[in-house]
């Protein structure tokens, strides 16, 4: 499957596969990726790869925003074909290896099938590996014991913003005004008709409260460029992206 690569900031490209996006970091030969897609966006991920320059040997680390099928499909795949570590926040780590499963179920998808975009959605992400078994062996917490940047190429400080699942991260980029936001903040998906700024259909979050409250954190953020989980690039205010979403969600 094709992806989309552009490039946004320094050392930074937004890449759109089907009906997911990733973020590659690149500084000098080393690159950190954030996310990777649908098990059937690997060849779109591998050529991403190739079009900045970047060999897959040459991926530093991957950093998971949350471990849905649609952002861990090559996680696994790259840790085994090259030693790349795999970094998540810490109470993300068991949903990696799949201790656990906080993803919307069949049951919940046919119950939202009246809804507009909702089947066709389900038809792709069957078609993209949506059911695979994605987990990762060996996930690790992110390499610090505090706040601030993590010693990666592009410098990326993760934001705990969970409801989404319990571990979902964002990633701050403050000398590029850069916000990473995975699926706690995205600027559309197939299932919705709204653009811009918002938050994904209830389904899909596994605590919808919490979720609503990570917009709270995320409108604290200083940024200018928001990278979505799913979208195009919302380029203007963080904060005032966040605070519409959050809006729209009342």
């Amino acid at each position: 499957m094709r992806a989309t690569v552009r490039h946004v900031a320094e050392g930074t490209y937004l890449v759109h596969g089907t009906n997911t996006n990733w973020v590659i970091l690149t500084e000098g030969d080393a690159v950190t990726l954030i996310d990777t897609g649908y098990p059937g966006d690997r060849e779109g991920l591998l050529a991403s790869l190739a079009e900045v320059g970047s060999p897959p040997e040459s991926v530093t680390a991957v950093l998971i925003t949350h471990a849905h099928s649609d952002h861990l499909g090559s996680a696994q795949y790259l840790s085994a074909a090259y030693g790349t570590p795999v970094y998540a926040h810490e109470a993300e780590v068991p949903h990696a290896r799949r201790d656990f499963l906080h993803q919307v179920t069949v049951g919940q998808v046919l119950r939202n099938g009246w809804r507009p975009g909702v089947l066709p959605w389900a038809a792709h992400a069957l078609r993209s590996g949506g059911t695979a078994d994605v987990a990762v062996t060996a996930p690790e917490a992110f390499p610090q014991s505090g706040p601030g940047p993590l010693d990666l190429p592009g410098r990326p400080v993760p934001v705990h913003t969970p409801g989404h699942t319990a571990g979902h991260c964002a990633f701050h980029f403050p000398h590029t005004g850069v916000v990473v936001s995975g699926d706690a903040l995205v600027s559309g998906h197939p299932t919705s008709r709204t653009r811009g700024p918002q938050m994904l259909t209830d389904m899909f979050h596994h605590e919808r409260a919490t979720a609503v409250a990570s917009l709270d954190v995320l409108a604290r953020l200083d940024g200018g460029l928001l990278l979505p989980g799913h979208g195009p690039l919302h380029e203007g205010s963080v904060r005032d992206a966040a605070r519409l979403a959050r809006e729209r969600a009342q």
